[in-house]
C-alpha cells in the first residue's frame, strides 16, 4: 500500500480519513473531539489511535491537513461601492475559505474603526476602486486601519495605482501588509484568484499559530488550507475533473452546521432565457457563500427569522409557543438531540428552511423590465436553475432520518424569479469525503478524482423541487 492520511481540524470534531494510493481506496475513517481549547495533537493522536485499531498499523507517505477549528477564518472586508467592489470583496474572501462577519463600503468612518477592533478579524481584506479609478476612498481607508489597534494582518486588493501608497501607510502600523492583484480592475469584471492565493498563504504562515494549530505541526507534513478551501477544492475536480478524465459537471453543494450554513456551485450561471442579461458582476463559476445568521442551532433564531413563522407552522404542525419554546431550548443546549416528537419536528423545519433560504442567497434573481421593444429580464447573480446535482453534507444532514423529505422541501421555490435548481438528483458525503479529497488533490489529482467519481459519480435520490 501507499497510505496518505488526510486531516481535517473541526470545531467539533477532528476527522482522519486514510488513503490507499496504489489501490486506490479509502482504508479507514474515524473522528475524535477537537482538542482546540488544549493541544489540538492530544485529539489527533487519539484519532490515530483509533485509525490503526481499524486499519492497524499504517506508515503515511503523506500526511495533509485543513482546519476550521477555533472559529475557522473571520474576514471584515472594505470596499467602495456595496454593489460592485465590497461584493467582489466578499467573493474573493470566500473562495478563500473566509467566513466575511463584516462588510464596508465607501469611507471607513471612525465608528467603523472602533467595531473592526472590537471584532478582531483573523485578516482585513482592503479593496476600492478600479486599476486607474478612484484612489481616494481606498487611501482614506488605509489610514484609518492603519490607526486601529492590534496587529491582524491586512491585505491590500484594491486600485493598483494606489496600492504601494497603501502599503507604505499600513507598514507603519503594527499591521502586517500583504498586497495583491485588484479583485476588480474594470467595472464589473472580477479576478479572484491573485487575492485568495494571498489569503491562503496569510493563513499558512500567519493564522495557524494564532490558531493554535502549530501545537500538532510536528505530526503533520502540512497545515495546506482552511477547511471550506478543502472541500472547494473537492468539488472543483469532481466537477470539472482532471486532463485525463472527465468530472460529472455542473454541481452545487450544501454544509448545513449549528452556527452557519455554506453553499459551494460549481457552475457558470449566465443568462439563458432569449430575453434575459445580465446586470452587475459576472460571478465566479467556483463560487462559495456562508450564511452566518443561519444554522439548526445557534444560528435557529436566524432561520426562523428568515423564513417565518407561518412556515415553521406549516411544516411541524405545532403552535406557535410550541415553536418558539424549542428553538430556545436548542439555543440554550447547541449539543442536544431531538428528545421528543415537538423537537423532531422543528428539527426537521429547521433543516428544511436553513437550506432553501442558503440556496435562496446563494443564486441569482430576475426583475422583469419594460423596454420599447417589449418586457425583459435582468439577471443579478447566477442562474441555478438548471443544475441537476447537488452534494449535501453536516451532521444534522448525514443522520437526518428524513433526509430525502427534507431536500423535496428546501428546493420547493415559491418565487420564479429566485433561480435556484428545479430539482436536483442528490447525493450525502456521509463520510466527510469531500474535504479530504481536496487535500489529497494537490498531492495526488488522479487518486482523489477516482475516489470522488465513485462516491458522487451516481445519483442517489431524486429530490424535485
Amino acid at each position: 500500500m501507499r497510505p496518505v492520511l488526510l486531516i481535517d481540524f473541526g470545531s467539533t470534531y477532528t476527522k482522519l480519513t486514510a488513503v490507499d494510493l496504489n489501490t486506490p481506496r479509502v482504508i479507514a475513517h474515524v473522528q475524535t473531539k477537537t482538542t482546540a481549547d488544549s493541544d489540538l495533537s492530544i485529539g489527533l493522536n487519539a484519532g490515530l489511535e483509533a485509525l490503526q485499531q481499524k486499519a492497524g498499523p499504517l506508515c503515511f507517505e503523506a500526511r495533509l491537513a485543513c482546519s476550521s477549528a477555533a472559529g475557522g477564518l473571520n474576514m471584515v472586508a472594505s470596499g467602495l461601492v456595496p454593489g460592485l467592489t465590497a461584493k467582489a470583496a466578499q467573493l474573493a474572501a470566500f473562495g478563500a475559505g473566509a467566513k466575511v462577519i463584516r462588510a464596508y463600503a465607501y469611507h471607513l468612518t471612525r465608528e467603523d474603526a472602533e467595531e473592526i477592533a472590537g471584532i478582531g478579524p483573523d485578516i482585513l481584506l482592503l479593496t476600492g476602486g478600479t486599476d486607474g479609478g478612484n484612489r481616494e476612498v481606498i487611501l482614506h481607508n488605509a489610514r484609518q486601519v492603519a490607526g486601529i489597534p492590534g496587529s491582524f494582518p491586512v491585505v491590500v486588493a484594491g486600485n493598483r495605482a494606489a496600492r504601494e501608497e497603501c502599503a507604505q501607510i499600513l507598514s507603519q502600523s503594527a499591521h502586517p501588509v500583504f498586497c495583491a492583484d485588484n479583485v476588480m480592475p474594470q467595472m464589473n469584471r472580477l479576478v479572484t484568484e491573485p487575492v485568495q492565493r494571498v489569503i491562503r498563504q496569510v493563513f499558512l504562515e500567519r493564522i495557524i499559530l494564532a490558531k493554535g494549530l502549530s501545537k500538532a505541526q510536528g505530526l503533520l507534513d502540512g497545515i495546506l488550507m482552511p477547511t471550506p478551501s478543502a472541500v472547494q477544492e473537492g468539488l472543483t475536480l469532481l466537477a470539472q475533473g482532471s486532463k485525463k478524465r472527465p468530472g460529472i459537471g455542473e454541481l452545487m453543494a450544501v454544509d448545513l452546521g449549528g452556527a452557519t450554513t455554506d453553499v459551494y456551485s460549481v457552475a457558470d450561471g449566465l443568462p439563458t432565457g432569449a430575453n434575459t442579461v445580465l446586470r452587475g458582476l459576472t460571478e465566479p463559476r467556483v463560487k462559495r457563500t456562508v450564511e452566518g445568521d443561519i444554522g439548526m442551532r445557534f444560528g435557529a433564531r436566524g432561520v426562523l427569522e428568515a423564513a417565518g413563522m407561518p412556515a415553521f407552522l406549516q411544516l411541524t404542525g405545532l403552535d406557535e409557543e410550541t415553536v418558539e419554546k424549542v428553538i430556545q431550548g436548542f439555543l440554550l443546549s447547541p449539543e442536544a438531540l431531538p428528545q421528543n416528537e415537538a423537537e423532531e419536528k422543528v428539527d426537521f423545519a429547521l433543516a428544511a428552511l436553513a437550506i432553501r433560504t442558503a440556496l435562496t442567497r446563494h443564486a441569482g434573481t430576475l426583475e422583469e423590465v419594460y423596454t420599447p421593444v417589449g418586457p425583459m429580464y435582468q439577471q443579478t447573480g447566477k442562474d441555478l436553475s438548471g443544475v441537476k446535482r447537488l452534494i449535501v453534507t453536516g451532521g444534522a444532514l448525514i443522520y437526518a432520518k428524513r433526509l430525502e423529505e427534507i431536500l423535496r422541501l428546501a428546493l420547493e421555490q415559491k418565487d420564479p424569479l429566485v433561480l435556484t435548481p428545479k430539482e436536483a438528483a442528490w447525493r450525502c458525503d456521509r463520510g466527510y469525503i469531500l474535504s479530504a479529497m481536496g487535500l489529497l488533490n494537490s498531492f495526488d489529482q488522479d487518486c482523489a478524482l477516482e475516489l470522488l467519481l465513485e462516491a458522487f459519480g451516481k445519483e442517489e435520490k431524486d429530490a424535485a423541487g
